[in-house]
C-alpha cells in the first residue's frame, strides 16, 4: 500500500503541472470537448473511483470529478511514482457503460 493515496499523488502532480496526456487521452479529450483545465479541476476536486493497483500495465486509478462547467469527468491516471503523471484516458461517464458518474452499469 502506498504511503499517499493515488488521488493525493495525482493532485500534487497536476498542481505542479507534472502530467501529460497519452495519445488516446488526447483523442478522447477532443471528441468529448474536455479542456485541460477541466481535467485539472476534476483531479483537484475529485475522488478515487476505481483503483487498479494490480493492473498488468502498471498501477492506475480511475478518478471522478467535475470540470470547470460542473460536468462530471472520469480520468484514468497512471505513472504515480514517475516524474510526470500519465493521463491514460479521459471521458464523460454516460450510458450505456455508466448509470451515473459513480455507478458502472452491469
Amino acid at each position: 500500500m502506498p504511503l499517499a493515496s493515488y488521488i493525493e499523488i495525482a493532485r500534487e502532480k497536476v498542481a505542479e503541472g507534472s502530467f501529460y496526456l497519452s495519445h488516446h487521452a488526447q483523442i478522447e479529450r477532443g471528441e468529448e470537448r474536455i479542456r485541460i483545465d477541466d481535467i485539472v479541476a476534476a483531479i483537484s476536486s475529485g475522488q478515487e473511483l476505481e483503483p487498479y493497483p494490480d493492473d498488468q500495465r502498471g498501477e492506475s486509478c480511475l478518478i471522478v470529478g467535475q470540470g470547470l462547467d460542473s460536468i462530471w469527468i472520469h480520468v484514468l491516471c497512471g505513472n504515480f511514482y514517475e516524474k510526470n503523471l500519465l493521463i491514460i484516458t479521459v471521458y464523460i461517464p454516460k450510458l450505456p457503460k455508466w448509470e451515473d458518474p459513480f455507478t458502472r452499469r452491469v
